[in-house]
């Protein structure tokens, strides 16, 4: 058995692989098991690939529009098999980059299983069976499995698909995003199920290369955690691009036929209809990954899919800590990162501010781009607030004209009393690039007035961002 740790970390995802370097940088003996990818999903078969893909899909749709710009393109087409191959080379260089990482600051790596027996305790064995392909060679310097010993254990396992009853994935015909991000050939019609970020942006992906697209969404709004006004001026974009989007609309059953897939979901009204599609992709959401670690035989507490922890990562056994998708809502890759330094400084006796989930940024990169942070104009309502909401449209903006993209608008919602900055809401080009500036002010505490104050580059599109602030008081310049 080797020495004991200060801190095992269960996944290389960006929870996992930030905590454990945050861990080593603060002079803990640290090791992080993995089982299949340095990186885990978001690097490997989410966020990263998936922005790969969604680059080669904005390329091709501006050679489509070439002639718009003054140019010309004669011949152009998609080549699935080579615009594959660039996203999966993305994911190898950075996978290797993390692996690098864990060498640099001399984390040590367990490649296998890993799962908790007993009181800072962890059984790793080897992988009987990969959940998806391995993309890269296992990096240097992993230890043997075995049983290790842990002062602190950090579960970072993350999440998956979820899979709803009668529509499992097979690979073949009904997706997951694991199938969606690498096909063999482009189909000629698609039905997402499912507008949440994965979803939209699979939809905006395949539309983009030309495929026939049916988005079928259960809510009566598409993106339904985005602010109504910005989903609606983006449905309104989508159906534009020639997506056809049903919402308030239920997927009762998918039969399968010769030629692909027959969707039978049930509109508004008791009517219902049978969509017909070579493919259907299933994105309901993701679940967390807590079977068979030992979370029962320890007694963590869990609610559904999830780990219970605190505003630390503390879960309800002391000395076990969980963050990311396991360790609940919002599941994204920065709340995770976000949550594995906060839980392991905590755990070296850092005095240090538990999460705000409240100021967590989501960005969805469709096209147009969605991004937001903080309270929808709705909630804010809800709270019983008195705001006061700005708006500028991207048609007023003059960067955003010469580049071709005058259809976008930025939404802030402040507090009337007080001048607090209690959301921001975009659509359109590069707003998920813009939106940090949104997060740095939450986090300041800014007020309308020093945003009022800040001068911002012209041009650029980051412009509307004051404007909204400046037209929440009545006081917009250019429109």
């Amino acid at each position: 058995m080797a020495d004991i740790y200060d801190v095992i970390v269960l996944g290389s995802g960006p929870g996992g692989y930030i905590a454990a370097i945050r861990s080593a940088q603060l002079g803990m003996k640290t090791a992080i098991v993995e089982r299949e990818h340095m990186g885990g999903i978001c690097l490997n078969w989410g966020c990263i690939p998936t922005k790969a893909l969604l680059r080669s899909a904005e390329v091709y749709s501006h050679m489509a529009h070439a002639r718009d710009y003054g140019l010309g393109v004669e011949k152009f087409s998609a080549d699935i098999e080579a615009v594959v191959s660039r996203s999966r080379g993305v994911t190898r260089q950075m996978s290797s980059g993390v692996g690098f990482l864990m060498k640099k600051n001399k984390v040590d790596v367990i490649w296998g299983e890993g799962r908790m027996a007993g009181a800072g305790q962890i059984v790793v064995s080897e992988m009987k069976k990969p959940v998806v392909e391995p993309q890269n060679p296992r990096p240097r310097g992993i230890l043997p499995t075995g049983t290790y010993r842990a002062r602190n254990i950090i579960i970072a396992t993350g999440a998956r698909p979820r899979i709803l009853p009668g529509i499992e994935p097979d690979a073949d015909r009904i997706w997951t995003y694991f199938e969606a991000m690498k096909p063999k050939k482009l189909p000629k019609s698609l039905v997402v199920m499912g507008s949440g970020a994965i979803g939209i942006e699979f939809a905006s992906f395949y539309r983009a290369l030309g495929c026939e697209v049916t988005v079928v969404e259960l809510m009566e709004q598409i993106m339904p955690v985005e602010d109504a006004e910005i989903a609606a001026l983006a449905r309104k974009r989508f159906e534009k691009r020639g997506i056809r989007i049903l919402t308030d609309t239920r997927v009762a059953r998918v039969e399968k036929t010769g030629k692909g897939i027959v969707a039978h979901v049930e509109l508004p009204g008791k009517k219902t209809e049978k969509i017909s599609a070579e493919v259907l992709i299933s994105a309901v959401g993701i679940q967390g990954n807590v079977e068979n670690i030992g979370l029962e035989e320890l007694g963590v507490k869990t609610e559904g899919s999830t780990i219970v922890v605190d505003g630390h990562g503390r879960t309800s056994v002391a000395g076990i800590h969980a963050i990311g998708d396991v360790a609940g809502p919002p599941m994204l890759a920065h709340k995770a990162e976000h949550e594995g330094v906060i839980c392991v400084e905590t755990i070296a006796g850092r005095k240090v501010h538990g999460l705000d989930k409240s100021k967590i940024p989501g960005c969805t990169y469709c096209d147009p781009q969605v991004a937001s942070v903080g309270l929808t104009e709705t909630a804010a309502k809800k709270q019983g607030r008195r705001i006061r909401v700005g708006r500028f449209p991207f048609i007023a903006n003059g960067k955003a004209v010469a580049l071709g993209e005058p259809e976008g608008l930025v939404k802030t919602i402040f507090d009337e009393k007080t001048g607090e900055l209690l959301g921001a809401h975009m659509v359109g080009a590069e707003v998920t690039e813009m939106i940090q500036g949104f997060v740095v002010a939450m986090n300041l505490e800014t007020t309308e007035e020093e945003l009022m104050h800040t001068i911002f580059p012209h041009p650029t599109i980051s412009e509307t961002m004051k404007e909204s602030v400046l037209d929440a008081y009545g006081r917009a310049l250019n429109m």
